[in-house]
């Protein structure tokens, strides 16, 4: 009758202290790198979301005045009294400083400029002598401060609104 030999086993594979510091290392490097790159690509989203929301502030109150009357729109106590309110409800308008310059078109006679701080009054910074009676040209402004560096960023557009009738 034959007896099993069982050979003898010399785990020649296990893991050394230095290799299992170094994977440590390796791990306690890699786990804080992680949460900085989700932090980086969180404040972008923002600072996206935030460009955005400035460029609609722009667009809806360039719409706003585009659809004024036209002797609305070259009334300077209506535009102001219009400007105290934010150009759409969101947070962003409240955080913003948005500025309104107006003045005749083709040949400017002066400037109408509107200032509205960030959840301030309305300043009628300077009044043109002129606005006409034909063409206005509008320029709306909304700057603030990214949450990505506090970098101060900026959204503009010029338009031109003549008197006629509204369809």
């Amino acid at each position: 009758m034959e007896y099993m030999k069982f050979t003898e086993c010399r785990p020649e594979t296990a893991a050394t202290l230095a290799e299992v510091l170094i994977a440590l290392l390796l791990l306690g490097l890699f786990i804080p790198s992680a949460f900085e790159v989700n932090g980086v690509c969180l404040r972008l989203v923002n600072a996206t979301k935030q460009a955005m929301a400035a460029l609609e502030s722009v667009h809806d109150r360039c719409e706003s005045l585009r659809n004024l009357a036209f002797t609305d729109l070259t009334n300077t106590s209506y535009v102001r009294n219009l400007m105290a309110t934010p150009a759409n409800a969101s947070d962003f308008c409240n955080s913003a400083t948005e500025v309104v310059k107006m003045s005749a078109y083709p040949v400017a006679q002066g400037v109408t400029q509107f200032t509205r701080p960030a959840n301030g009054p309305v300043t009628n910074d300077s009044t043109a002598t002129d606005l006409g009676s034909t063409v206005v040209q509008v320029t709306v402004s909304t700057s603030w401060s990214t949450t990505f560096g506090g970098r101060a960023r900026s959204e503009e557009t010029t338009t031109l609104i003549s008197n006629g009738t509204k369809k």
